[in-house]
Order: structure tokens, then C-alpha cells, then sequence
């Protein structure tokens, strides 16, 4: 179990962190030569963290990957799974966008987020609705956005393989017309 790794054997867990650092940073990187204009870092994890527990184990080497990445000369999207909680400390990692995950309200988030941009977060499975569904969902957080400069809609985390591309067609022009 990896929190279990975290707690008990701290030396270990930020040896392996430096490690995922460098392979991420060196992965990304040649994604940025071949043509890549942004880098969204998942942390698909994080959301079972106390504030505390990621400020002290997690925010220390993912502060260091941004950093790194930044070097490559594109922005970095930084996004975690149910991390509501933890929004103000993920900005502290100098991501120039912090994703919303489904679960919070994006104009809560966003103030949670404070100063910057924010991506999002439109739950994945509403896809699955009827069509008026998903247009009401995504209205309401284009909605909430208020016009604001510096909201990227998207989905609230990946996009699921049996989703109706039908509703992902719609949903994309929905969104560029609104």
C-alpha cells in the first residue's frame, strides 16, 4: 500500500518520489520536443492525502517536477483526484493551472485556487446522460466560471473508452459556442 510506504519508511518514499521526478520531468520533456504545447501532471492519488500529510510528503518533490518542467517552456496543468481540500496547496506548486476534479463546485474551487487558472470539471460518467443532461451540467459550470479569463473547460477527470462520442461531439461544440 503506498501510504502505508509513506509513513513507514519516509527515506524510502522521497527517494522513490526524486526518482518518478527525474523519469517524469526527462519523459516530459521529449513530449515538449515532439510537439507538445502543454504538460498536465495527473496525481490521480493525491485526494486521499490530509492537507498536512501532502504538504509534508507530496507538495516538496511535486513542486520540484513543475519546476523542472518548466524548463521545457510550456505552461503546467496540475490536476488531482479529490482534492478539494488541497487546492490551495497544489497552487503553491507553481502550476500555471490547477484541474478541478467533478466533486466541487468549479466557482468554489476556483476561490479555493485563488489568483490563476483553473480546468474543468465536468463529472466524466454525465457523458452517459441524455443529451439535455450533459448540456444542462456543462451550462451550469460555464455558468459558474462567470465569464472569468482563465477557465479551460474539461472534463472533471479522464474520459471513459465506452463514452458516446455522439455527447463528447456535442459537448465540444456546445462549449465553443457558449
Amino acid at each position: 500500500n503506498t501510504k502505508k510506504m509513506m509513513y513507514s519508511s519516509p527515506a524510502a518514499w522521497d527517494e522513490l518520489l526524486g526518482k518518478l521526478v527525474a523519469v517524469v520531468a526527462e519523459y516530459a520533456t521529449e513530449q515538449v520536443r515532439a510537439g507538445a504545447d502543454v504538460i498536465q501532471v495527473f496525481d490521480s492519488w493525491v485526494g486521499c492525502l490530509s492537507v498536512q500529510d501532502y504538504r509534508r510528503y507530496v507538495l516538496p518533490r511535486t513542486s520540484e517536477l513543475v519546476r523542472a518542467l518548466k524548463r521545457a517552456g510550456v505552461p503546467i496543468i496540475y490536476f488531482g483526484t479529490d482534492s478539494a481540500t488541497l487546492l490551495s496547496s497544489m497552487k503553491e506548486t507553481g502550476a500555471e493551472v490547477i484541474g478541478l476534479d467533478w466533486r466541487i463546485p468549479l466557482d468554489q474551487g476556483w476561490n479555493a485556487v485563488g489568483s490563476g487558472a483553473v480546468q474543468g470539471n465536468l463529472d466524466p460518467v454525465l457523458l452517459f446522460a441524455d443529451w439535455k443532461e450533459v448540456k444542462e451540467g456543462a451550462a451550469e459550470i460555464l455558468r459558474r466560471a462567470g465569464g472569468r479569463p482563465g477557465h479551460i473547460f474539461n472534463l472533471g477527470h479522464g474520459i471513459l473508452p465506452e463514452t458516446p462520442v455522439e455527447n463528447v461531439k456535442a459537448l465540444a461544440e456546445f462549449v465553443q459556442e457558449y
